[in-house]
């Protein structure tokens, strides 16, 4: 693998330059003194705000871009780039050196003492959001890398000028096998990516080899309620940090309350530790557990009591999760980016708690791999929605509809008794929606595709 001398700064161009962690990790390399400049298919805000910190970046992928680009010393790609992508096969042609962009974010975590890298199926970009703010109100610092727009940051980087570093670490072709953790977290662990996984315990197995990636000085936070524990943390000769729902844990909440928004109050019990009282402003019981990895991960770098309490109470979310977007003719639209039947009911079940007449989900699929392997747990999952309205698959970077559409799974709901619409077209759905939802009535838009995009036509955006 190629190897970066940061003491040397070099022409580095990004294959997709405009994606949530590549947008970071260009800035990263600018500031380090890096000539920085990249591609992608469409114009956005991540690469207007790239060009307005004085990086280039070109629209439409060309293979003449990189000989625009000055023939860079260094091509960065996602693993949504394919082989037959005329960049990366001229980046071939020239014999440029290439690196993933996991395998880049591992080399950047080598120049940070004890960085923090959050995995789990679910809850990365939120708890990642939480230790950024904790490390924020603990005047820490930090390099923030995150899936996510956090309020705190203005955006999904932050460039710091300490030791310390926060990033998302995604399972998803085991790309976090490239990193150089000294803080693990594991979140939870569910069958997911099942395009590149075999089953549940491929992946397993993969967030196995992740936890031994920490050195014995590193520290594992884990959740302790993932089934057969043992298994993920045999072999491991790091410091190990439990939390969980009940004492045998060495975090673990007590006194829970929720208030009409579903924003949970509660004492967060530590075991070498005193304890201390939180109260959160974002809702449900899943964001109890959030908070308590976070408060975990806190107490790895001695960050004091007051930080910690502080960073996670005024903690309010990160963009398109349970994200409050407005108000039209008296309708509350919310939008959630869950896109696994388990994030769909930790959605649904915080949004029980959220003040509404009739509850209606707008659901938009993502991957038909994913759609096809979880059908019938998608069907249920949604099944707590008063009322649920589908728009078609978002293929994302797959091209095989595997035989399966949205109307596979509307005729999966309606089997279970539910009634359930389908709309090939965003504008037909908004349409239905402003026929239909009344005043008090809740909207979430969700998925991990353009959904959003139908709650912003509502409200005019």
């Amino acid at each position: 693998m190629y190897q970066i001398n940061f003491d040397n700064p070099i022409n580095a161009y990004f294959i997709g330059i405009g994606g949530v962690s590549m947008s970071g990790l260009a800035m990263v390399l600018k500031d380090r003194g890096f000539t920085v400049s990249g591609s992608d298919r469409s114009e956005s805000d991540a690469t207007r705000s790239l060009e307005n910190a004085g990086i280039k970046v070109f629209i439409g992928q060309k293979s003449e871009n990189l000989e625009a680009a000055k023939t860079p010393d260094l091509v960065v790609y996602t693993a949504a780039i394919h082989p037959d992508n005329p960049e990366f096969i001229k980046a071939k042609e020239l014999s440029i050196p290439m690196l993933t962009r996991a395998e880049l974010l591992g080399q950047i975590m080598k120049h940070y003492y004890l960085p923090v890298a959050v995995s789990g199926t679910h809850g990365k970009t939120t708890t990642t959001g939480m230790i950024s703010k904790i490390m924020l109100e603990g005047n820490l610092d930090p390099t923030i890398s995150i899936g996510g727009v956090l309020k705190d940051i203005g955006g999904n980087f932050r460039i710091g000028g300490s030791k310390y570093f926060v990033t998302e670490a995604c399972e998803y072709t085991n790309s976090f096998l490239s990193f150089f953790p000294g803080v693990g977290i594991i979140l939870n662990i569910d069958a997911d990516h099942l395009d590149f996984f075999k089953d549940l315990d491929d992946i397993r197995n993969s967030f196995h080899k992740f936890a031994k990636l920490l050195p014995e000085n590193g520290t594992l936070v884990i959740n302790g309620e993932i089934p057969n524990l043992s298994e993920l943390t045999k072999g491991l000769t790091c410091k190990i940090k439990t939390y969980g729902f009940s004492d045998e844990f060495d975090y673990y909440p007590t006194d829970i309350t929720y208030d009409d928004f579903g924003n949970a109050s509660f004492h967060i019990n530590r075991k070498n530790s005193d304890g201390f009282d939180i109260s959160l402003k974002v809702p449900g019981k899943h964001n109890i557990s959030n908070a308590m990895a976070a408060a975990a991960a806190a107490d790895v770098f001695e960050i004091p009591k007051a930080a910690i309490k502080s960073g996670l109470c005024s903690f309010t979310g990160t963009g398109r999760r349970f994200e409050y977007r407005g108000t039209v003719d008296g309708l509350t639209i919310i939008d959630d980016y869950a896109h696994h039947p388990t994030e769909i009911s930790a959605t649904l079940n915080a949004a029980g708690n959220y003040p509404h007449k009739k509850l209606w989900v707008v659901f938009q699929p993502h991957t038909f791999t994913r759609t096809k392997a979880l059908m019938d747990n998608f069907a249920k999952a949604l099944l707590p929605a008063d009322k649920i309205v589908l728009a078609d698959i978002y293929a994302a970077r797959e091209t095989d509809n595997l035989g399966i559409s949205s109307r596979t799974l509307k005729e999966k709901i309606e089997s279970l008794g539910h009634e359930c619409y389908y709309f090939p077209s965003f504008d037909e759905i908004e349409k239905f929606l402003l026929q239909n939802c009344t005043k008090g009535d809740m909207l979430i838009t969700m998925g991990a595709g353009n959904v959003v995009d139908i709650a912003n036509d509502l409200l005019g955006l």
